[in-house]
């Protein structure tokens, strides 16, 4: 039995599609049914119940679907224990370097088990995606994951400040509250580039935004700028200081927290993962 079979079905499972399945591994989609024929074959059972509308694992599945992800992991733990040298360590990113990020990349380089970080920027579904195909070590989101097929541990807390336009009527207080600013010239960026932080902020609003989403955040913040009662929220560490020009940000009061995750695959080791989430940790 092969590794690689048991990887293949594993995504299927996950995806219970095997087009998708064949892009994540990005390999022909003949392939990956060739690679489950053969297994089940091999096993002598069937793992999956495929119909032209959907695949769904059978109860046989279902139990070799949890012993596959045991397998994989003891695998991932042996090459750990081989004792490779500072292995290069994948991380996705956003594209900003916070004073948290460069504590933790000096902290992973000088641990017991020194690692090498490369720093990848990805949008944060992509991210996610990267690290359940083993493209990344581990992944930095903000906000809420719900990813069963990953290991998902919460690393940090940090404030959100509101970033209002600087002609603003709260801009120059120390400290503004959600009921300080008009809904009406909140701006959000697009779910799309980053779903548990979006989640996260309208989960903290007590209606959703009146206007729809404004694009990235470089329009967000041009838009913000624009508008007399524009603002929006955006999590403390990627602010380094105040904003030039037509924005600016304020601390909430009450205080608005979001926590962050490290996002690790299911066949990292325990102790790898509880190592990388000390690096990030407060």
């Amino acid at each position: 039995m092969e590794l690689r079979a048991l990887h293949y079905f594993v995504t299927v499972a996950e995806e219970l599609h095997f087009g998708r399945a064949a892009q994540r591994l990005r390999i022909v989609q003949p392939a990956v049914s060739q690679q489950i024929t053969r297994l089940e074959r091999e096993l002598g059972v069937r793992l999956l119940d495929r119909t032209s509308r959907k695949v769904r694992l059978t109860p046989a599945g279902e139990r070799v679907l949890a012993a596959a992800r045991e397998t994989l992991a003891a695998a991932a733990r042996v090459r750990v224990v081989a004792g490779e040298p500072a292995a290069a360590l994948r991380i996705g990113v956003a594209s900003c370097l916070t004073q948290r990020l460069e504590r933790a990349l000096a902290r992973l380089r000088d641990s017991e088990r020194p690692a090498e970080p490369i720093l990848i920027d990805l949008p944060v579904t992509a991210r996610l995606d990267a690290v359940r195909d083993g493209e990344l070590d581990l992944a930095l989101v903000r906000g809420a994951v719900t990813a069963p097929a990953l290991t998902v541990v919460r690393a940090w807390s940090e404030p959100l400040h509101a970033v209002l336009s600087s002609s603003h009527p709260a801009a120059d207080k120390p400290t503004v509250s959600l009921h300080d600013l008009d809904p009406h010239g909140l701006r959000l960026p697009a779910r799309d580039g980053d779903p548990p932080l979006h989640d996260a902020i309208l989960a903290m609003l007590a209606s959703p935004p009146p206007r729809p989403p404004a694009g990235d955040l470089l329009n967000v913040l041009y838009e913000v700028g624009r508008d007399p009662a524009g603002w929006t929220l955006m999590p403390a560490e990627q602010l380094t200081g105040p904003r030039a020009g037509r924005v600016l940000h304020v601390p909430f009061n009450p205080p608005l927290t979001i926590d962050g995750q490290v996002v690790a695959s299911r066949a990292t080791p325990e102790t790898c993962v509880a190592s990388y989430t000390a690096a990030f940790a407060d």
